[in-house]
């Protein structure tokens, strides 16, 4: 007989319902494609069917929702009436939106990728995208924004790329890249074709450089600087994307020029003169300790590893102590010596090419430097040049007289038996007798000084006392005559 024959079995309603279940996807448990739209899988797909609110209801099996290029201007909260745990992607582009309800994505907490691109957004209002915890891409280019409220990105911990190009913003929106609180896993930010006129280039150049690799500015009214320059020169020595792909588009506008002119094209050039700034040197002292980063544009790094101007490879502690690899891949250099000058060279294994960097250290050969110590060093120069000149006038004008104590008391005549040999220039009286007796501190120093107050090694001793008329005459200093800058005035 014929094998279909054999195998031919009557159709009843339970094997046409069967059949019916196994052509609508997930089955009638999961709900029905709506109207308009195509259904493949867990795929719904309502593009371009000139939809002016979203279909409803939406099957609980919806993965992947497409309803770009519809009229669908505004989105409120209750577009999804129902939870949807399973979407993931919600595509609404090119589609006029111009309102978008802050509750709006209250339902829909897996959605990790959002499509608003190409519609008439103007502002992007408080907690906007809060509910998104789970969020990865989100897409916002040709739209009208203007505004951005610093916590419409509030909760995003998982968002990897953020597109904000094509739109109307004036103003740089640096808390999301600040400290990496906010939007830790951030990875890729476009601002181009924008409306920003300035940047800030020294907190961007802080950056990590994987985050720079995507750090869209190009067509944007950026007034010329060279901070900008070394910012966006650094990033095309390093070989960034965002730099390279766009270097022709990295303009900016100077004061009383009639076209903007390329970035890249200011240095040595008037009226701003910029100047290249080096990469990676390092400047410190002896005894200083420094840390050299490891800036690779690699996000996903596998291994990496430092090798000393000497050319030893450094995995770990080395040195003694003096050489450490921290965690993060920087290297640290503690208590630096001379030797310690040189480049550095870090070798990075990324996900897909390796990188090798350069760092330059610069070892002054002195350790007292800073503005601290300069200021020390100057205060104390001026307190011992004050000093010096305080002690020349103490000199000067407050030395005591050595004779203070002898100025009131009027010296005697001198008897006129005195010896033709007694110095008319002594210092020192010749008697010592008479109404008037010398002061006492004159009578001490008398025995060791000579005129002018010079030390006499070898002065003539006293002769022992005579008896007579003539008793009272002392021996005269042989040398008194030769005195002749003594303080007493000339006897006569």
């Amino acid at each position: 007989c014929h094998p279909c024959v054999a195998m031919r079995v009557p159709v009843g309603p339970l094997s046409l319902l069967l059949a019916l279940s196994l052509l609508s996807p997930r089955g009638s448990a999961g709900g029905s494609c709506p109207p308009r739209c195509v259904c493949a899988s867990n795929l719904l797909s309502c593009s371009q069917a000139n939809l002016s609110a979203v279909p409803a209801p939406l099957p609980r099996f919806t993965a992947v929702l497409d309803l770009s290029h519809n009229n669908v201007t505004r989105l409120r909260a209750d577009w999804a009436p129902a939870r949807l745990p399973h979407l993931h992607a919600l595509l609404l582009s090119h589609n006029g939106l111009a309102f978008v309800s802050t509750e709006a994505f209250t339902h829909v907490p897996r959605l990790r990728h959002l499509d608003l691109s190409s519609n008439r957004l103007r502002t992007l209002d408080e907690n906007l995208f809060s509910d998104l915890g789970e969020l990865e891409v989100l897409l916002l280019y040709n739209n009208e924004i203007t505004t951005v409220d610093r916590t419409a990105f509030e909760n995003l911990g998982r968002l990897r790329k953020l597109y904000l190009g094509q739109n109307r913003i004036a103003r740089f929106p640096l808390e999301l890249l600040r400290e990496g609180t906010r939007l830790p896993q951030l990875a890729l930010l476009d601002l181009s074709a924008n409306r920003l006129r300035a940047v800030p280039a020294g907190e961007l150049q802080a950056l990590p450089a994987w985050l720079r690799d995507r750090l869209y500015l190009h067509n944007n009214p950026l007034a010329c600087d060279c901070l900008l320059f070394q910012l966006l020169d650094r990033g095309h020595r390093r070989h960034l994307s965002a730099v390279v792909d766009f270097q022709d588009e990295l303009r900016c506008i100077l004061p009383g020029a009639p076209a903007s002119i390329k970035i890249l094209a200011l240095a040595d050039q008037q009226p701003l003169n910029c100047s290249k700034a080096r990469e990676a040197v390092l400047e410190a002292h002896l005894g200083d300790s420094v840390t050299l980063g490891c800036d690779s544009r690699w996000q996903g790094v596998r291994s990496r590893h430092w090798v000393t101007p000497g050319g030893e490879r450094v995995l770990g502690d080395g040195g003694n102590g003096s050489v450490v690899l921290l965690a993060n891949g920087s290297l640290q250099l503690r208590a630096l010596r001379p030797e310690d000058a040189g480049t550095y060279a870090c070798w990075v294994a990324g996900p897909l090419l390796n990188e090798t960097l350069y760092v330059e250290l610069l070892v002054h050969n002195f350790t007292l430097h800073g503005p601290h110590d300069t200021l020390n060093t100057a205060y104390t120069t001026l307190v011992g040049c004050i000093l010096s000149v305080v002690l020349v006038l103490i000199y000067l004008y407050l030395t005591p007289c050595r004779c203070c104590c002898c100025r009131g008391t009027e010296k005697p005549p001198a008897p006129r038996d005195d010896s033709i040999n007694s110095s008319v220039l002594s210092t020192t009286p010749n008697h010592a007798g008479g109404t008037g007796e010398p002061c006492g501190s004159h009578i001490a120093s008398s025995a060791g000084t000579g005129q002018n107050g010079r030390f006499k090694g070898g002065g003539t001793p006293p002769l022992p006392t005579r008896q007579g008329p003539k008793a009272q005459r002392k021996v005269s200093d042989p040398d008194s005559v030769s005195s002749v800058f003594s303080d007493t005035p000339i006897v006569v």
